[in-house]
């Protein structure tokens, strides 16, 4: 063991009691000296544990509701001494500083006051300042004493007592201390962030931090050469992917949780409505449907692009049957999610060892509030989520011809599922069925032929009379710059568009929809998905 320190007087002061009784025993048990603080010292003294308190270590008394109490110099002392060094040797002796070995701290829970609703004096209360300083404090001086932080590492400090007969090694005081750092800057980060919203409405102040929590490693990131991990936001957050319950099936990677959630997102958006399948390749969606039962909408779904769905991640808006897990189970499907699944879902699953059954608590609110971040070189760019919705009730007919109710009820979900798709997106719809989707093109009219070709290899596929863009509505994400995107879905068979508006040109399509016979509504917000 490198550098042993023997562990002889531990300072514990922890608003978190999970472990503490059992931890004080382990160290009493090994001769080890219990100083503590309030709440923790009278859970230790009703545990049977003799306890010094800190008001008797320091000589001076706990005051001011317990805000000053181990802000001493006898604490941090005894925490910052540099043991072989003659001088602080000489002033500890003179002043009577006692060394400290071990200091067992977690912090007030400010983000849990905060979550709950509490009002301002309270959130304030619970910003803690004794225990960081003395986090810090230790972990400054690793190479002299242990700072534990979290308690889920009590039991890997006795087995390092244990196995450095009542000594700590360097390198465990060395990850207890980047720990301890991380735990207090993740503290510092959710107060600094409470103060930009709660006092100054701040979405993005001067100096952004944020925190997060690692859930697990990854196999891999996009590519084999890449390592990854999964990170869960420190605060408050919307449950997803990293909450479901894995019911089976190998670890999931980067890739499978990028389309996994892409996937979830998208089906979210049809959280009240009829029971809905999504179908995701790469992020995008390649086929998007609602049926009288889920297995009905898996198959009109899986019918927009049965090429594309090989291979893919599968998401519904209501827990799995049986018979709708059968039918998924017959091609390649990497990931399936679900708010429940039902026990013959499960066994049919089963039998498919590599694919992985993920079990959300619930689906996310589409429209919930936040922002989204992308690293750039140099930077880090923020902006909102798009949260935005369309109501029905605002949108403008621009054609001579408005659109019938059907055509009204397909372009509103066409409109739904484009501000899913990446841009150029181009996505046509009918009877609550994609029919085509063009994805991530350079221009709009290349989506539009591209959704267009994909919807005539499914006819042929199918053997139907005609394409399912023949009667169709077409969504595109932003306007049509010129009337040839527009053009290419007439020719594909759209009866109805709903666009943005907005373009220089927009006479000039508009005039174009109505010599096509379109009917044609703006909806005067896009949908860019980058």
């Amino acid at each position: 063991m490198e550098n042993p320190v023997t562990v002889r007087r531990a300072l514990l002061s922890v608003s978190d009691k999970t472990g503490l009784v059992d931890l004080g025993k382990a160290l009493a048990a090994r001769n080890v000296e219990l100083v503590s603080t309030g709440g923790t010292a009278k859970a230790l003294r009703e545990a049977g544990l003799e306890v010094r308190d800190i008001s008797d270590l320091t000589g001076f008394p706990e005051m001011m509701d317990g805000r000053v109490k181990t802000l001493h110099p006898k604490v941090h002392g005894g925490l910052l001494a540099v043991r072989d060094d003659p001088a602080h040797a000489k002033a500890m002796y003179e002043h009577g500083i006692g060394a400290i070995d071990l200091v067992v701290v977690n912090l007030y829970p400010f983000a849990e006051t905060v979550a709950k609703g509490s009002d301002r004096d309270e959130i304030i209360e619970n910003i803690d300042i004794g225990g960081p300083s003395m986090v810090r404090s230790a972990a400054k001086n690793h190479a002299y004493v242990s700072i534990v932080t979290d308690p889920a590492d009590y039991g890997a400090l006795i087995t390092e007592l244990d196995a450095g007969v009542g000594a700590t090694g360097y390198g465990f005081r060395k990850m207890l201390a980047a720990k301890a750092y991380a735990a207090t800057a993740a503290y510092d980060s959710a107060i600094s962030q409470w103060f930009a919203h709660a006092d100054q409405q701040l979405k993005f102040p001067p100096r952004r931090t944020m925190a997060s929590k690692l859930v697990t490693t990854l196999r891999y990131g996009e590519n084999p050469h890449q390592q990854a991990a999964l990170y869960v936001p420190e605060g408050p957050h919307a449950v997803g992917l990293p909450q479901a319950e894995q019911i089976q099936g190998k670890e999931l990677s980067y890739n499978n949780y990028n389309d996994a959630n892409a996937a979830l997102e998208l089906v979210a958006e049809f959280a009240d409505g009829p029971p809905t399948v999504v179908i995701v390749k790469h992020a995008n969606p390649c086929g998007v449907a609602v049926g009288e039962t889920l297995a009905e909408a898996w198959d009109k779904a899986l019918a927009c692009d049965s090429v594309s769905a090989f291979g893919g991640i599968v998401a519904v808006n209501r827990p799995l049957d049986g018979a709708t897990a059968e039918k998924i189970a017959q091609i390649f499907t990497e990931v399936v999610v679900a708010p429940g699944a039902d026990e013959a879902a499960r066994t049919i699953f089963a039998r498919k060892k590599n694919l992985r059954l993920l079990i959300v608590p619930a689906l996310p609110d589409p429209r919930r509030r936040g922002v989204s971040q992308v690293v750039i070189a140099g930077g880090l760019l923020v902006q909102d989520r798009d949260f935005a919705h369309v109501d029905p009730q605002q949108l403008k007919v621009v054609t001579k011809r408005e659109p019938t109710d059907r055509e009204l009820k397909d372009c509103l979900f066409a409109w739904t599922v484009a501000r899913h798709v990446k841009s150029n997106a181009i996505v046509y719809v009918k009877d609550g069925q994609t029919a085509g989707i063009g994805a991530g093109q350079m221009n709009r009219r290349d989506s539009a032929r591209i959704a267009a070709v994909k919807a005539k290899e499914a006819a042929d596929t199918y053997g139907w009379n005609e394409p399912m863009t023949a009667g169709s509505a077409v969504a595109s994400d932003a306007f049509f710059p010129f009337a040839d995107g527009l053009l290419s879905a007439a020719e594909a068979g759209a009866t109805a568009v709903i666009q943005p508006g907005g373009s220089i040109r927009d006479d000039e399509v508009i005039a174009a929809a109505d010599k096509a016979g379109l009917a044609m509504v703006f909806t005067g917000m896009r949908h860019f998905r980058h």
